[in-house]
């Protein structure tokens, strides 16, 4: 990354943890989906008491509130088995509990270290929870929950990712269906388009789609945005010497009926995507970061809050680079035994988070010179399609975290006038370059960034 920094330097986020509070109390919650188990033990003493939480706002708020009087309001940490859910939403909105989220195969793993027998009279999970809290909490992280505007542009943009998926499998299923009585439609309509879903719900079997005088299908096809005559004709000879795959009753009539549906849930499922997207916009458009990325290569609509999301606005929550690399999912593990050692692929990570990095990297090839040369570099290295993608996000990431640290946007042309400098393998395969005579700062968006002028 190029050596370019903002007029104003923000201050580093230190690598060190923030000193602990005078804790009052330790408490440990085994959650479950009705009740929660909870044990607790006194800072400086070895009492220790158990009880039970019922799963309701009423119960949560009476069992938060004793705590606080209690302890005259004194922080409290919690351990938990998630960092999101139910539970961790109820209890984030008491300022005296500090919540330390523990990973399951963390738990799990402390569970069989200690207790390998896994007999059920072994202690329970509230236990292994506490003892991990108490005695290894510097392995732990309190959460540390972003701006409501940031953790509002996250909980979007995965719900968004949920609802494509959705859309995905329904449509799969439709392809499946179709398959079974109707394949042809799938050789005449798109079904990503309003076209395709909007004549399989006029007419779900092929029987019903002939008996359609030719007049009536042209006018359907150039109400749905086909005005290539040629082809409209053509479509209604093939509809016309189109012969069913089955005429048993009870394939075509169920498959109609399950068509219609997948292509209701289709439809329904366009829609909310389509007020999400719009929702996503205007948040993003307003967050504070959204300079930053906003003009990074490749990056669209979709991609922009999304990485907002995955950065986040507290520059301290990584360390640096490599934490978020890890993170993620994009940089490998190295595993030894013996002598022997090999790099393998991430596979316990942030699933959406790595989905991300992944896709603007992906984008990024058709928009970034360096990008591109970089991927056929490690292509050429003998490196598959994905792992090259990997790769380019990999460094994508290291020029990310340090535009979004310092609050600078991406300008690519410096950063190719720093690979030239820097000599780095990818510049043969680049295009020459125009010669850079100036550097100047400009205000953009209210940050400052340096602007090429070339000769």
């Amino acid at each position: 990354m190029s050596k370019a920094k903002a007029v104003k330097h923000p201050a580093k986020p230190s690598s060190a943890l923030p000193e602990e509070p005078e804790w009052a109390a330790f408490v440990a919650l085994d959650w479950a989906d009705r009740k929660h188990v909870w044990k607790l033990a006194v800072a400086g003493s070895r009492e220790r008491q158990a009880g039970e939480l019922e799963q309701s706002p009423e119960a949560v708020d009476v069992w938060a509130c004793q705590l606080q009087r209690r302890f005259g309001g004194r922080p409290v940490a919690v351990a938990v088995e998630q960092s999101r859910g139910a539970l961790v939403y109820l209890l984030m909105k008491y300022p005296h509990l500090v919540i330390y989220p523990i990973h399951p195969t963390t738990a799990a793993r402390f569970r069989e270290a200690l207790y390998p027998s896994g007999a059920k009279d072994d202690p329970g999970d509230a236990d292994v929870l506490l003892a991990l809290l108490c005695h290894h909490r510097e392995h732990l992280r309190p959460l540390q929950p972003d701006t409501p505007e940031t953790r509002l542009l996250q909980t979007l943009v995965e719900d968004r990712r949920r609802l494509v998926d959705e859309k995905t499998r329904q449509k799969n299923r439709l392809t499946d269906r179709l398959k079974m009585y109707y394949p042809q439609a799938l050789q005449w309509f798109d079904l990503n388009t309003a076209m395709a879903r909007e004549a399989l719900r006029r007419w779900p079997t092929l029987q019903e789609l002939s008996r359609n005088n030719p007049a009536k299908l042209a006018k359907f096809f150039r109400e749905h945005n086909c005005h290539n005559e040629e082809r409209i004709q053509q479509r209604i000879q093939q509809i016309y010497a189109a012969a069913p795959a089955t005429r048993d009753l009870a394939i075509t009539q169920s498959g109609a009926a399950a068509v219609q549906a997948y292509v209701s849930l289709i439809d329904a499922l366009e829609r909310h995507i389509s007020e999400l997207d719009r929702q996503i916009g205007e948040v993003a458009r307003e967050h504070p970061d959204y300079a930053i990325f906003a003009g990074l290569p490749g990056a669209g609509p979709v991609l922009i809050p999304r990485l907002i999301g995955a950065f986040g606005t507290d520059r301290a929550r990584y360390r640096d680079a490599a934490e978020l690399q890890r993170y993620s999912g994009i940089a490998p593990i190295t595993e030894r035994s013996g002598q022997s050692q090999w790099t393998h692929f991430r596979f316990r990570c942030c699933k959406f988070l790595r989905q991300t990095f992944h896709e603007f990297a992906t984008h990024s090839l058709a928009k970034s010179e360096w990008a591109r040369a970089y991927y056929e570099l490690q292509r050429e290295r003998g490196k598959s399609h994905h792992a090259a993608v990997r790769a380019l996000a990999y460094k994508w990431i290291r020029i990310l975290f340090r535009c979004w640290r310092d609050r600078v946007p991406y300008d690519e042309r410096i950063y190719l006038e720093s690979l030239r400098r820097r000599k780095s393998p990818c510049i043969p395969a680049l295009a020459p370059m125009v010669a850079v005579t100036r550097v100047e700062w400009k205000q953009v968006g209210g940050f400052s960034r340096l602007s090429v002028k070339n000769s």
